[in-house]
């Protein structure tokens, strides 16, 4: 018997992590795909006419076990991988995708599809139920529906090299991101960097056997090394180091994988009927074109880019006082934070005690509470993959809500950066509501013998954004699991995530968590005004930066043919010259390690981020204007979380805010 071919027999059916073997995945993947078949072929084969019912529901609910595996496997080579994870990822996902394809390719299912689709007058749907029908056959046309055989199996083809492609780009930044440490055994080199980073460094070194001290490119090392080591020498060799990820022609570069990518998603665009791949996404964005989206970033970048200029010079002034007259990209987090304790007298290290992570754990379960209702509750008999998550049964007015997964600490198997995720959506079925289990995973630093992990103040606001993404996940409460949680348009899933960092800069919301971990002493009120006032502290810089992100991935999926005769540095350097604040070094790039477009969802989608400010900023005034945590907004803001994808985003928007968003909301927050 395979553990995950059947029904979980723990708490709430969570996955049973711990019994599962590396062995079980393959099996259990083909004996799922098989099984989900069999669902698919009974749509088929039943002899009654096509209808809603026994053909949009009944594809909607099947699969469901096979979605769950999926998720907990693919969770698990993104949070705790290994190199049998990532051997088995390399065989199960030409298997998944060749199974999506096949379904996505059946002619006989697509035909009963089509004619609910064109009967669908007849059938008095609600508005649920339309949007079901119109993301089904749509998806379908999406999915090459309509092509002829020949050109069927090209895009089957085409969709499977992909997926092995991008998984290969993901691992090879994972491996290029590993191989790379710098031993320091001269405690001089550290100079300027606080003690309990310097600790940090230390337990990274005895962690391998080594005397001294290691810094890695894992950001809770590699940033605050940036940012407080006083060795200029130092700081360049490891920004090259960084900027070398998977480009430095050795056994993980990605510079042919992009290319390959790009002419993939290409021909996969050109086969749909598409001129490019960006026209191909932003069809089901809210955006729509990449003309909006081009013409929203150049917007944002003219009235960005003198603030921006005006920051950086500033700390060119800064450096020159130094004897630096030619100061470069590694120079910057330095300086800026050098002008922030200048102009604010405030720096990471001196407000990291005042948030320990587990205060600032209970002061967004605690926001959850005053806004929504929900209660969080630690569960030790709830499986878990690894020592460090922390399990969380959530409830809501004493009702079982969700299952929430914390994984907070970095280590070899997992990758760089925070993320929410979902191990079972939410859905309603046979008058049961099936509550989903939500999963957060960041990347903070450990805690020490003599210290809990404390938390930047940047690290305070990115696990509020996670959890934004996180209740947009537990809040859920539609119909059916394709459109639950965060299955909304892409440039709207950011909206949850960035709204609730606002609460961060709020000083009666802050007053009442951020407190010292030893005394108990409240952040100073003089303390609690410089964060707000430093809020917008080089926000041009990061607009920008921002910016550049969102261009590049644009002209990456819109000019593919330029790519053929020109390398991956020219062109990343060519499109991000108008953002660009300090000299390119020919040793670097970024875009090798561009993981949120080549191996992420965010290919011709990166400018949703600057689009969900607009969002946020405006919904977050809305809020201000009427009292931060009023309770009628808050209602009105739980309907716009619990609806998911059940309706068109700008009409939700709508209902929440009685207006459409404005940008100026944004620019008003951003510069005044």
């Amino acid at each position: 018997m395979n553990i995950l071919t059947e029904k979980f027999n723990t708490p709430y059916h969570s996955a049973p992590f711990g019994d599962i073997k590396n062995e079980d995945f393959l099996p259990a993947f083909k004996e799922l795909i098989q099984q989900s078949e069999e669902e698919i072929n009974a749509i088929v084969d039943n002899p009654e006419a096509p209808t809603f019912e026994n053909v949009i529901e009944a594809l909607a609910y099947s699969g469901e076990q096979l979605d769950v595996v999926s998720n907990i496997f693919f969770n698990l080579n993104s949070a705790e991988t290994s190199d049998e994870i990532q051997q088995i990822a390399q065989e199960v996902s030409p298997i998944l995708t060749e199974y999506s394809s096949k379904i996505s390719q059946n002619e006989a299912l697509f035909n009963k599809i089509k004619k609910v689709y064109d009967e669908k007058e007849k059938y008095n749907l609600n508005e649920e139920q339309q949007m079901l029908l119109n993301e089904t056959y749509k998806g379908f046309v999406r999915s090459g529906a309509l092509l002829n055989e020949e050109d069927k199996e090209k895009l089957k083809k085409i969709s499977m090299d992909l997926s092995i492609k991008s998984l290969q780009f993901g691992q090879n930044v994972l491996a290029s991101t590993n191989a790379y440490f710098k031993h320091i055994t001269d405690k001089e080199q550290l100079a300027g960097i606080p003690e309990a980073i310097v600790e940090q460094f230390a337990e990274e070194a005895k962690e391998r056997n080594l005397e001294g001290w290691v810094v890695t490119l894992q950001y809770p090392s590699y940033i605050p090394f940036m940012t407080y080591a006083e060795n200029r020498e130092l700081r360049k060799e490891l920004a090259l180091a960084n900027g070398k990820k998977s480009f430095d022609g050795g056994e993980y570069d990605n510079q042919n994988l992009i290319k390959e990518l790009l002419q993939l998603k290409q021909q996969k665009a050109e086969l749909l009927g598409y001129k490019d791949y960006a026209d191909y996404v932003l069809e089901e964005r809210m955006a729509k074109s990449p003309t909006k989206v081009v013409d929203f970033l150049n917007e944002l970048l003219i009235k960005a880019k003198p603030y921006a200029n005006k920051e950086v010079d500033e700390l060119k002034s800064l450096a020159k006082a130094d004897g630096i007259e030619d100061m470069q990209s590694y120079d910057h987090t330095f300086y800026a934070e050098k002008l922030r304790k200048q102009k604010f007298d405030l720096n990471d290290e001196e407000l990291k005690p005042y948030f320990p992570l587990n205060q600032v754990q209970d002061a967004v379960f605690g926001l959850s509470g005053k806004l929504f209702g929900l209660t969080f509750e630690e569960r030790n008999d709830i499986p878990k993959y690894h020592e460090d998550v922390k399990v969380y049964e959530v409830k809501e007015n004493g009702n079982y809500k969700s299952l929430l997964y914390v994984d907070y600490f970095p280590r070899k198997g997992k990758r760089a950066g925070a993320w929410m995720t979902s191990y079972k959506n939410q859905y309603k079925q046979n008058g049961e509501n099936s509550r989903p289990h939500i999963s957060i995973v960041c990347n903070f630093s450990k805690p020490t013998k003599d210290t809990p992990s404390l938390l930047t103040f940047q690290e305070v606001t990115t696990l509020f954004h996670e959890f934004g993404h996180a209740l947009h996940g537990m809040m859920a409460d539609t119909q059916y699991p394709t459109l639950s949680g965060t299955s909304v348009k892409w440039d709207f899933v950011e909206l949850p995530s960035q709204f609730l960092e606002n609460f961060c800069y709020e000083p009666e919301f802050l007053k009442t968590f951020a407190k010292h971990y030893k005394t108990g002493e409240v952040l100073p009120d003089e303390k609690i005004e410089k964060i707000e006032q430093s809020k917008n502290f080089m926000e041009g810089y990061q607009t920008l930066r921002q910016l550049g992100f969102g261009l590049l991935d644009m002209n990456y999926h819109t000019k593919v043919a330029e790519l053929e005769n020109e390398s991956v540095k020219a062109f990343e350097d060519q499109y991000t010259k108008a953002t660009a604040l300090y000299p390119t070094n020919p040793e670097t790039a970024m875009s090798p390690s561009f993981s949120h477009i080549f191996q992420g969802g965010y290919s011709a989608g990166y400018y949703s981020y600057k689009w969900a400010e607009v969002l946020d900023a405006d919904a977050f005034q809305y809020f201000k204007e009427n009292g931060i945590f009023n309770p009628e907004i808050a209602a009105k803001y739980k309907v716009l979380l619990s609806s998911g994808g059940t309706k068109d985003p700008m009409e939700l928007y709508k209902a929440f805010r009685g207006s459409e968003p404005k940008v100026e909301s944004l620019l008003k927050r951003a510069f005044g």
